[in-house]
């Protein structure tokens, strides 16, 4: 066996998380993986693998190592895609999980743009505020929110909106605007009731720092539900400008404590473990990132 094919067998022992769940995917026992991973180890002379009875877990120079083989093969596996397809474009099924009303302000309008460049693919949109589990749903790729709390996910930052504090004009002529955090505790508070949404807040003014607790008498599990309280004059929110875009530009919303900034919101093209990322849908994630930075 070649290095080339070294190095795909040591990706799929590290994906796979075992000799034996390498071995199923590529249809070979278990004692030949084992024994194409030692070579490779003996061949560049150092460890990869740490072997216990828990598993397998790559090493420092293993994950170093591991990092580089997957970009080649993806690049490797780009090109093969490229040659066979020339001229035809991408064909097939493509299952993309979204937040409901990020992908509802900010994808769905410019979904037929997609799918007019690449006429033989289906697009199937699972809108989701929660954190599918994309190998049992059979998504390829999820755009997510947030902090990723799976560390194991393979993810790309494709956007970041700023996270301000807002409220409609009508609410800030009833109660008045806070010129300090600190002033937000005499607000009601539409608290978005998600992992890294919540009441919690640091704001930041140069080198001066604020934590605030958010409070009010409604939390809210959803971003439409956020975004529904809020127009309707019940207070004021924490989220992000994607969030209230068209009310931002329309006006029926309004910053407020612009001095002070907030941790940006990040988006996230997150693909399943273990398996390689399709050309659509990196194409798919490409054309939303490309989308997010004309606006």
């Amino acid at each position: 066996m070649d290095r080339w094919q070294a190095m795909e067998m040591l990706v799929h022992v590290v994906e796979a998380g075992s000799f034996s769940g390498a071995a199923r995917r590529q249809n070979v026992g278990q004692p030949c993986v084992s024994k194409i991973v030692a070579q490779l180890e003996a061949d560049l002379g150092v460890q990869l693998l740490l072997r216990s009875n828990r598993g397998l877990a790559p090493t420092e120079a293993g994950l170093a190592y591991y990092q580089g083989a997957r970009r080649a093969l993806d690049a490797a596996a780009d090109a093969d895609s490229s040659a066979r397809g020339a001229g035809s474009g991408m064909a097939g099924r493509l299952i993309v999980s979204a937040p409901v009303t990020f992908a509802r302000l900010h994808v769905m309008p410019h979904l037929q743009t997609f799918l007019d460049q690449h006429p033989k693919l289906e697009l199937e949109i699972v809108l989701d505020d929660r954190n599918i589990d994309l190998l049992e749903g059979g998504v390829d790729v999820a755009l997510r929110l947030g902090a990723l709390s799976d560390s194991d996910m393979t993810a790309r930052r494709i956007g970041r909106s700023p996270r301000v504090v807002l409220a409609t004009p009508a609410y800030f002529a009833r109660h008045g605007e806070p010129r300090l955090p600190a002033d937000l505790a005499d607000h009601q508070a539409v608290v978005y009731d998600r992992p890294g949404s919540g009441a919690a807040c640091l704001f930041q003014c140069g080198e001066m720092q604020a934590p605030v607790s958010l409070s009010g008498r409604l939390r809210v599990s959803a971003a439409e539900g956020v975004r529904a309280a809020v127009l309707a004059d019940m207070g004021v929110a924490v989220a992000s400008e994607w969030m209230f875009a068209p009310e931002l530009a329309g006006g029926q919303v309004r910053r407020t404590l612009q001095d002070w900034a907030l941790p940006a919101m990040d988006l996230w093209a997150v693909y399943p473990s273990g398996r390689k990322a399709s050309a659509k849908a990196r194409a798919f994630v490409a054309f939303v990132e490309a989308t997010l930075a004309a606006v």
